[in-house]
């Protein structure tokens, strides 16, 4: 519910992280975190990979669409993981991504020189 209730304020499509269990800091701390995942990664553990599958299927079929016009891809991908916890309680964190999900790579070396691996640029 709390990903529907922001989907189209979110630049939709969206990538959500879902982190589980561990305290509510925890939970959220492991939701971003997940944003970071690349999104043609499925979780190692197939109970989990499926969870995934079935939250990105729920949400797409829900015809917010893309910037929350109406469509079948509100979401590009759903990861989720999870942290021990204490049984008397399961905190869940959820994080919502801009479907831009800027990332890059970049190897700093010891002189201080950047080089940027995914997005190669000159800096002057």
């Amino acid at each position: 519910d709390n990903a529907m209730k922001y989907m189209g304020a979110a630049c939709a499509p969206n990538i959500i992280g879902v982190g589980i269990g561990g305290g509510s800091d925890i939970a959220i701390k492991i939701a971003k975190q997940q944003l970071m995942r690349p999104l043609s990664d499925k979780h190692p553990e197939p109970e989990v990979a499926k969870i995934e599958e079935e939250i990105m299927d729920a949400i797409n079929t829900t015809g917010i669409g893309p910037m929350g016009l109406g469509g079948n891809t509100t979401v590009l991908g759903v990861k989720v993981d999870y942290a021990m916890r204490h049984p008397a309680s399961l905190p869940v964190g959820v994080a919502v991504q801009c479907w831009a999900a800027r990332q890059s790579k970049a190897i700093i070396s010891k002189d201080l020189k950047v080089t940027y691996v995914t997005h190669p640029m000159e800096v002057n």
